[in-house]
């Protein structure tokens, strides 16, 4: 039968070599100080509990703490409610079918004339800048393909064409969005 300790030969010069046998760690007891540092931590893991007030202000403002010194008039709740953080929303009147106009009465009103020419200075205005947007684009347009149609010395590289061709890109794409924005805010006027 063999033990765990293996026997070597001694020769001159060679070390000697002893193994220790295997022992695992559930063999060993466990330290008392780690079971007494596992206990405490357990302790502690325990739920925290605080009591809850609710506390009104002169103004008949409504917050909720858990140091009762912070205002005067506060209430503690029961445990057993629940808590919310976040204010529930403020309920407005149901709406009557009534003859209310749609706007406050402080709101100012404008007569059904004054809001077409409005509408008709704002389209102008508008159309005025999709002009300028349009003429705009042709003239980057313009320079994208002059620039396209030229090649550099340096430029052996395709990379680099296209990265000095980009900025002209860029303009182009940014005139082609403007117009459309400006298209379609057109179309939505009355």
């Amino acid at each position: 039968m063999r033990s765990n300790q293996a026997s070597f030969r001694q020769d001159k010069g060679a070390p000697v070599r002893i193994r220790r046998p295997i022992t695992r760690v559930s063999d060993k007891p466990m330290p008392s100080f780690r079971l007494l540092s596992l206990l405490l931590l357990a302790g502690l893991a325990a739920p925290a509990h605080a009591d809850i007030y609710k506390c009104t202000d002169a103004d008949g403002r409504v917050t909720y703490t858990n140091d009762r010194s912070l205002g005067r008039g506060c209430v503690r709740l029961q445990s057993d409610q629940p808590v919310s953080s976040i204010p529930a929303p403020t309920r407005r009147p149901a709406a009557t079918p009534s003859a209310q106009p749609a706007s406050p009465g402080a709101f100012p009103r404008v007569s059904p004339n004054d809001q077409r020419s409005r509408d008709d200075a704002r389209r102008q205005v508008l159309q005025s800048e999709l002009a300028t947007e349009e003429s705009a684009l042709a003239a980057a347009e313009k320079a994208l393909a002059e620039q396209e149609a030229v090649r550099l010395g340096d430029e052996r590289n395709y990379q680099k064409v296209l990265d000095r061709l980009q900025p002209f890109k860029d303009k182009v794409e940014l005139h082609k969005r403007n117009i459309e924005a400006l298209r379609r805010e057109i179309s939505g006027l009355r």
